[in-house]
């Protein structure tokens, strides 16, 4: 507003502020006129110009509406007051002002007759009251500035209120904050197979909140499923308690598998390098390069050292060797240890009989006939020494068995796969059950299977090889892929900072809960920019000026993200050509009913025990059948080097293949 108006606009307001207080003057005199008359204050003039201005608005009719009408006229002329600051008032300030002054302005009329003194003197006090309130009421409501500190009505927005379903789709209903008011509304994966990212700090609830529901909504939706349990079995008994209830959902009906290193009664055997899905010599190779991965984590970033790929073309030649001996009877991840372990002379000269392996292992042949033992043990070595953290008899029982198959959506035979590792054992145990993840990203990748969804909660515990190449390309063959970890940061330190981009930019998916640093940075930039209002305040001695802009600014600040509370998350969602999402931006509390999930947890059944170990007479024998099958394996490997040693001594075309090391 230009200058002269706003002093145009002041005239007013004390124009009006001076009719109500002539008004309260006038209610006094007519209503307390006995009191004047007795005080020889009466004047003629006045009562005639009262009386004149009874019959035309009737306003002295009751004392309680000529005070009304005066207190109409103060509270507008309170509010084209300026806004000066005082640091001072305070609301609560402003409400006793207020209630006090109503309760002696409005509700003294008894005194007219009492002691019209005393009316007077408590009306006057009570419109001083009110007006002071609302002088100081005028002010804080134009100095509003500190009203919202943290920005909350800026960087509020709208967000999808209506549900999207369909055949593949996970659904979460939310809360959130837009127009001062909390409003319901709904989180749309539309599309998981696009893969979705679960982000947030330990206790953030990205699994209470977002995991959880994955595994349920996608067991209602007839899909098959793989699930890394790192702290087992908290998840696989959701998914095992889920599928008893919805087994209706599937055509065929699914079966439920678990592989557990720590209570072999409660785990199915699987053999991972079965020779039946191995094809290949590069099939062997991605087993070996994932183990050794698993076990050496600083290798991740090591990729093409000498020292790292020796030991990998070391384990898969062995691999390999075990699946085209005896057309892979004894073609096991045990079996490839207890054969890593013998004497390195009987190893070469066995695997350097056969064609197919000779050129492949060429580094360790000319180390090995050159008499260079030094490289060659240090090659060997960077082969044993991990994989011997790894020998373990319950590890072997589990690994050498074959009671199910790693074709998770084969439309025929349905699973529902859960691998449970240890926190306390990760280390040894990620190395084996990153294998099984490797044969499974290449068996479920493949087009004509069921639906299926791959389930990874703490990532970075497990060297999950293919994973960039499963998200860029398994869309097409309906494989959704959930990964939750705890921040970017953790997933470049575990997998290098060129895979773990990889993966970072082609997810579709994202939430998020409480993250912190480089991370909330870069999801704020994911977020994007909106225009928000920004408002300044100039204060001097006699007035306050403010200014209202507009700029582009973040639309979720990364401190915002940084500050989240538990079961609130941001984050973006992907849609279809046929399902636009018009809001796919979020900022909500994931709404989870917990009565409902504690009432559920409650009557869980405990996942069954899958062997009973008891003999005839029942007697337990796991220790015996377990320490039985360890030894069983270690003598097969002795028989595979004796029996080959002897034929290849027998065989003049390979006798010069055995040498005497001095």
């Amino acid at each position: 507003m230009q200058e002269d108006d706003l002093r145009g606009l002041a005239k007013i307001m004390a124009f009006m502020r001076a009719v109500a207080v002539l008004l309260v003057l006038m209610n006094f005199y007519w209503f307390c006129y006995s009191f004047f008359l007795q005080q020889g204050w009466a004047l003629e003039i006045i009562e005639k110009i009262l009386h004149n201005f009874q019959r035309t608005s009737g306003l002295f009719d009751n004392s309680l509406y000529s005070k009304l009408f005066a207190l109409v006229l103060l509270a507008l002329s309170c509010f084209g007051t300026k806004g000066v600051k005082n640091e001072k008032i305070k609301w609560k300030s402003v409400h006793v002002y207020m209630l006090s002054g109503l309760v002696f302005y409005l509700l003294n009329f008894p005194l007219i007759q009492i002691s019209p003194a005393l009316y007077m003197i408590t009306t006057s006090v009570g419109f001083i009251l009110l007006m002071v309130a609302g002088l100081w009421m005028s002010r804080l409501l134009k100095n509003r500035l500190m009203d919202d500190p943290f920005n909350n009505e800026n960087e509020s927005f709208q967000q999808e209120s209506s549900l999207m379903e369909n055949e593949y789709s996970i659904n979460l209903s939310t809360k959130f904050y837009f127009n001062g008011k909390w409003n319901d509304g709904w989180i749309n994966v539309v599309n998981p197979f696009r893969a979705t990212i679960v982000l947030g700090s330990p206790g953030s609830g990205k699994s209470f909140a977002v995991v959880n529901n994955y595994i349920k909504q996608h067991i209602e939706k007839g899909f098959s499923m793989y699930i890394y349990d790192f702290k087992f079995d908290d998840l696989s008994t959701i998914a095992y308690n889920h599928l008893l209830k919805h087994t209706s959902q599937y055509k065929v009906k699914p079966k439920f598998y678990v592989i557990n290193f720590d209570n072999p009664r409660r785990s199915h055997r699987c053999n991972p390098i079965n020779p039946e899905l191995m094809t290949d010599i590069s099939d062997a190779y991605e087993s070996a390069y994932t183990i050794m991965l698993n076990l050496n984590k600083s290798w991740i970033q090591k990729q093409g050292d000498f020292f790292v790929e020796s030991p990998i073309i070391l384990l898969a030649a062995i691999i390999w060797y075990l699946k085209i001996y005896e057309n892979g009877k004894y073609c096991t991840f045990p079996h490839a240890i207890e054969l890593l372990n013998k004497k390195y002379a009987d190893v070469f000269t066995i695997l350097t009989a056969y064609p197919e392996l000779e050129n492949y292992l060429s580094p360790f042949i000319d180390a090995w006939q050159g008499g260079a033992q030094d490289q060659l043990q240090g090659q060997i070595a960077s082969a044993k020494i991990p994989l011997s953290r790894m020998i373990s008899p319950q590890l072997y029982w589990v690994m050498s068995g074959d009671d199910f198959t790693l074709d998770i959506n084969n439309p025929d035979e349905p699973k529902i796969l859960c691998v449970g590792n240890n926190p306390d054992r990760q280390n040894i145990y990620s190395a084996a059950l990153g294998l099984y993840n490797s044969r499974i990203v290449k068996m479920i990748n493949k087009k004509g299977k069921l639906k299926s969804s791959i389930i990874i909660d703490e990532l970075p515990t497990i060297y999950f090889r293919g994973l960039d190449n499963l998200i860029a390309t398994a869309r097409s063959n309906k494989v959704s892929v959930c990964l939750g970890f705890q921040d970017f940061s953790q997933l470049i330190r575990d997998y290098g900072d060129k895979e773990a981009k990889v993966i970072m930019n082609t997810v579709g998916n994202i939430f998020s809960g409480q993250v912190v640093g480089e991370t909330a940075k870069s999801l704020s930039e994911r977020f994007g920019k909106i225009v928000q209002k920004r408002q300044s305040l100039s204060i001097n001695r006699n007035d306050t000026s403010s200014s209202i802009s507009t700029q582009l600014d973040s639309l979720i600040p990364a401190s915002k993200i940084s500050t989240l509370s538990q079961g609130t998350f941001v984050g973006a969602v992907a849609d279809n050509i046929d399902e636009k999402i018009e809001q796919k931006i979020f900022h909500s509390q994931i709404v989870v009913d917990i009565a409902k999930v504690e009432h559920e947890s409650k009557n869980y059944k405990p996942i069954p025990q899958i062997r009973s170990f008891l003999s005839a007479s029942g007697e337990d024998t796991m220790d015996k059948d377990i320490n039985e099958n360890y030894r069983h394996i270690k003598l097969e490997v002795s028989t595979i080097i004796s029996t080959e040693l002897r034929r290849i001594e027998n065989d003049p075309e390979l006798a010069h293949l055995i040498r005497k090391d001095e």
